[in-house]
């Protein structure tokens, strides 16, 4: 499962916290979040399907707008839509690299 961003879920502490019903996990994620983009995060908002899911999402994913506009526009990822890359997904590729990475193989393969 790759997010809108080109975040492969499938690897996101979130994502595996959420899906082993893991509060170790939880905990632990939070803990390394918080420090890593300096905000409190607590274990509890640490719940995620998935950002294509209709679940529940992590709470920044919930509120993001790469995710809103890739959703309504129907896409499976950004990698699909016409305007790629934007300004807000080059913003986010200097915080994650691999998103873009994810995302160009899959432009090459469209």
């Amino acid at each position: 499962m790759i997010a809108y961003c080109g975040i492969y879920c499938g690897e996101c502490g979130a994502y595996l916290a959420t899906r082993d019903n893991d509060e170790v996990r939880r905990a632990e994620v939070a803990k390394e979040w918080s420090e890593k983009f300096g905000a409190e995060i607590q274990p509890e908002t640490i719940n995620c399907m998935g950002c294509p899911s209709d679940g529940p999402l992590f709470f920044y994913c919930a509120m993001c707008d790469i995710r809103k506009c890739a959703s309504e526009k129907g896409l499976a990822t950004c990698a699909q839509c016409d305007d790629y890359a934007c300004e807000k997904l080059e913003a986010f590729f200097k915080m994650a690299p691999e998103s873009k990475e994810c995302l160009e193989e899959i432009r090459r393969n469209l």
